[in-house]
């Protein structure tokens, strides 16, 4: 008996073990990346052209400022992306979320039609529309603005997907009908309980919806023409598609590095909304 008590300790350590090394060995692959591209910031072009080095360099501020004084609007561009990602992060998690909660506590003819129709949108690439997007933008005279990159994020099947599952386990219909009961109106039990409930799905999508958005490159390219109006994402592109005089892979490295802290403060910001929930959920269960 205690033999096997013993064991099974050993068993449990072990497996504790080899779970921490597998997290340190992917945490470390993970970071690895973003080592490399700040050490990379500090070098210049023709310490570039020699190869990786782990061993910081001394042109951090001057690659910085070069961008600075260069005639892309990086400031500007990071503006442009900050104004259309957190729009489409906030739009597009709302009312996903509404979407969500509409089909999941709501019976109506058609409910299963709608569901599988929302999922089948999935199925389409956005490269496939992109002709007749275009096309609707430019007779709508959007180009240039930012309603054509704001507006149809809002409607995202993947963010719907996911808070309709979130929903399916984590929010009772007894709940919601105690507050109809109570005479609290649909939209007050949205916005105050339901919301309430949905924070940790809701932060999860908001990063992803952030970090989609600030990444996306093939919509702002087809849609923005004016350098006032661009996208980092875009700024960076024509950074490193430069002619060989004026090419300098320092200023490439410490843009991206630069278009980096936005993602990294989202992140920090709603992640202990996430801690909250997994923790909420464990002492639920």
């Amino acid at each position: 008996m205690g033999n096997n008590k013993k064991s099974k300790g050993l068993s449990i350590h072990t497996r504790r073990a080899i779970s921490y090394v597998v997290l340190v060995i992917i945490s470390f692959l993970c970071l690895f990346w973003f080592y490399v591209l700040f050490i990379n910031a500090t070098r210049s072009h023709g310490e570039l052209t020699k190869g990786f080095t782990p061993i910081p360099s001394t042109f951090l501020v001057r690659n910085f400022q070069n961008v600075m004084a260069g005639t892309l609007p990086i400031v500007r561009g990071m503006i442009n992306s900050l104004i259309i990602a957190v729009c489409s992060a906030a739009l597009c998690t709302y009312f996903s979320t509404m979407t969500a909660y509409a089909v999941y506590a709501y019976d109506f003819r058609f409910k299963k039609f709608i569901s599988t129709f929302i999922l089948a949108v999935m199925m389409i690439p956005t490269q496939v529309t992109a002709l007749g997007f275009l096309q609707l933008v430019n007779r709508m005279k959007l180009a240039d603005s930012y309603i054509p990159l704001i507006v149809p994020s809002i409607a995202a099947p993947v963010t719907y997907f996911y808070m309709k599952q979130y929903m399916e386990s984590n929010l009772p219909m007894a709940l919601i009908e105690a507050a109809r009961i109570d005479g609290a109106g649909e939209f007050y039990t949205f916005n105050r309980i339901v919301i309430h409930l949905m924070k940790p799905a809701i932060a999860v999508q908001a990063i992803f919806t952030f970090v989609s958005s600030w990444n996306n490159y093939f919509v702002p390219a087809l849609v923005l023409h004016k350098d006032t109006m661009k996208t980092l994402p875009i700024l960076i592109a024509q950074l490193r598609s430069a002619d060989f005089l004026k090419f300098d892979m320092g200023q490439v490295y410490v843009t991206i590095a630069f278009s980096i802290f936005p993602v990294i403060l989202v992140y920090l910001l709603l992640s202990r909304y996430i801690v909250g929930g997994v923790a909420a959920g464990s002492v639920k269960g």
